[in-house]
């Protein structure tokens, strides 16, 4: 595959149409038809349950099962308090930031449609230097141009519904992505694009493909902890987004150094299996693909997580995707780096061999 095109022009358009779709955690239905429609010619058949994750399987009568995976939701807020002037003050649904929030559009879900409003903030005029309030959950509100209380429920908005924004997906400089959800509707798309290429280049794998996007991550990686009982895998490789931090006001000692342009993230961590990473490593370097390393002192925060202390342990690994500023609706990655964890994936899976021992005891 070196040299070879990875994202063409039809998956350049499943892309901007998977990311600017909406899908919040706990809503992410109408974004997994999105990419399940992408994923069925090159898929034996599907898994779904009850919360909504959706799983393409190849080779699904194969007793070794190995799953890659990415998660489908995006960060969002609640309606949770109107006030008496038509007022909408919010909760957190999943680790949305009330820094970025004012002067914000959003679109607030309802059984009537989408009802736009803004995340208003009083004007510089009235605010006084120096002692200035920062934007925080408790002061930050939306007004959608109702007058009143009752105008607002006249509209069809209520507490619980969701709430998201609606920024979409452009390209910069000809080579930089960026829109809201890329965390982590990138990786959806990574995996689709892995199943896609086996099936054009003709791969038949010794084992059980399961193509496997997750729900709920962005609330306690939820999703994945249902579905990997159910599908209870040999091994798992996910991959989700990890931060640039080259940019501004981040920590290097603290979070290491990862910057996007340099390749994909293999992660050093307690639920990291050792073997596993050294097969992707391996990979990496054989095949000539740029990656950098990032460790992690206790969790990681993915998925890996919730597959690797499942099941009285599943070998896992996690490839990530460094990302500027996450939890923004600015998100950026680097469309090369996104073509290299394709890689990474592909060529990963074409070395797994399930009669390979995984025991750190042989």
């Amino acid at each position: 595959m070196n040299g070879m095109k990875i994202i063409n022009d039809a998956s350049l358009k499943f892309l901007e149409k998977y990311l600017n779709n909406a899908a919040p955690t706990g809503y992410e239905s109408e974004g997994q038809k999105i990419w399940m429609d992408y994923l069925r010619p090159y898929v034996d058949e599907f898994i779904t349950d009850s919360y909504g994750t959706a799983v393409g399987v190849i080779n699904p009568d194969a007793p070794f099962k190995v799953v890659i995976e990415g998660h489908s939701d995006e960060i969002s807020w609640y309606v949770n308090y109107i006030t008496d002037e038509g007022l909408i003050y919010v909760i957190r649904n999943g680790g949305s930031d009330h820094q970025i929030a004012p002067s914000k559009w959003v679109n607030i879900h309802t059984k009537k449609g989408i009802v736009k409003g803004v995340f208003g903030w009083p004007a510089i005029h009235t605010r006084k230097g120096g002692k200035e309030e920062a934007p925080k959950l408790d002061n930050i509100c939306i007004d959608i141009g109702a007058k009143d209380k009752d105008e607002v429920a006249k509209m069809g908005v209520h507490v619980g519904c969701v709430i998201t924004y609606p920024d979409q997906f452009q390209v910069l400089n000809g080579n930089k992505f960026v829109c809201r959800a890329i965390d982590n509707r990138a990786g959806g798309f990574m995996i689709a694009e892995v199943a896609r290429l086996l099936h054009e280049n003709k791969k038949d794998l010794p084992f059980g493909l399961y193509v496997t996007n997750s729900v709920q991550e962005e609330v306690g990686l939820r999703g994945a902890e249902m579905i990997t009982q159910r599908l209870n895998p040999d091994i798992a490789i996910v991959t989700d987004v990890c931060h640039d931090t080259t940019t501004p006001m981040i920590n290097k000692k603290e979070e290491g150094l990862t910057k996007i342009g340099d390749g994909p993230v293999i992660s050093y961590a307690p639920a990291v299996h050792n073997i596993i990473r050294e097969k992707i490593v391996d990979t990496a370097e054989k095949n000539k693909i740029p990656f950098q390393r990032l460790a992690s002192s206790r969790v990681t925060g993915t998925d890996t997580d919730a597959f690797a202390y499942s099941n009285g342990g599943i070998p896992s690994a996690l490839i990530s995707l460094p990302l500027r500023y996450m939890h923004t609706t600015v998100e950026m990655v680097q469309k090369e780096d996104v073509e290299n964890v394709i890689r990474l994936i592909y060529e990963t899976l074409l070395t797994i061999d399930p009669k390979d021992s995984l025991s750190y005891f042989d």
